[in-house]
């Protein structure tokens, strides 16, 4: 292999160490909730995503997001991503990303006095091509723990968890988010959160970060969906989704 795609193939690979562990979980947000489809009921979503260091930039999308109830209070959840890296001169390059599966469990239903509680581990199977900077390399996992109380127009949510990843360049790290959000009449809501991680690779700090967004609801069966923010915290990363969303 010439010296010149030597250099690309390893800016590629290290791309994929520094951009792709960090997933988004809530539509439109980092930080997700307890609360599953409901029994029998499926939700899907196309979308896109994107985070953007000072130097490089990871995009998926299009991609899919599927949910189903497959039981009363239990989810499962599936992500199929087209992937995108580049960036400080290195050729862009796209393919099939990393998928991600989870089973979403809640097992708490929320009261008057108490929130609802509930699970969402999930793996990310190496599908993408790590060599190209598409995928992680080795499965890795998100083992979080949400919890979520309404009050009138207002909903808060919030919660973390641990990855556990041990692709060569990863750590495993800690992470946790809390979010408020309003309805703001029928169609729209609109809400803010803090989502931080810690070190995700052997090169960076971890980062925290400020999103708003929200949806807007056109029927009861199509919402459109947005956020944007920037990190306020360790390592600089600028986040965006926009998608739309589908239950029936």
């Amino acid at each position: 292999m010439k010296p010149a795609a030597k250099t690309t193939l390893l800016l590629a690979v290290l791309f994929q160490c520094v951009l792709l562990p960090i997933a988004f979980a809530g539509p439109p947000f980092l930080t997700d909730d307890p609360e599953p489809v409901d029994y029998h009921n499926w939700e899907a979503y196309l979308f896109g995503l994107g985070d953007h260091t000072s130097k490089d930039y990871l995009i998926e999308g299009p991609a899919v997001e599927v949910n189903y109830g497959v039981l009363p209070d239990t989810q499962l959840h599936l992500i199929v991503p087209m992937t995108t890296v580049g960036g400080d001169g290195v050729p862009t390059v796209s393919g099939l990303g990393d998928l991600e599966f989870g089973v979403k469990y809640r097992f708490v239903h929320e009261t008057n006095g108490w929130p609802q509680i509930g699970v969402f581990p999930m793996i990310e199977i190496p599908t993408g091509d790590s060599s190209r900077g598409l995928g992680n390399g080795r499965a890795w996992f998100r083992l979080p723990l949400w919890i979520q109380k309404s009050f009138g127009d207002w909903t808060t949510y919030g919660g973390g968890g641990a990855a556990v990843n041990t692709a060569p360049g990863q750590r495993s790290y800690p992470f946790g988010g809390w979010l408020l959000q309003r309805d703001i009449g029928q169609h729209l809501t609109l809400g803010g959160e803090f989502f931080a991680q810690g070190a995700d690779t052997t090169d960076d700090k971890g980062f925290g970060a400020i999103n708003l967004g929200g949806y807007y609801k056109f029927t009861d069966h199509f919402d459109i969906l947005f956020s944007a923010g920037h990190s306020v915290v360790g390592d600089t990363h600028t986040l965006w989704y926009f998608g739309l969303y589908w239950t029936w």
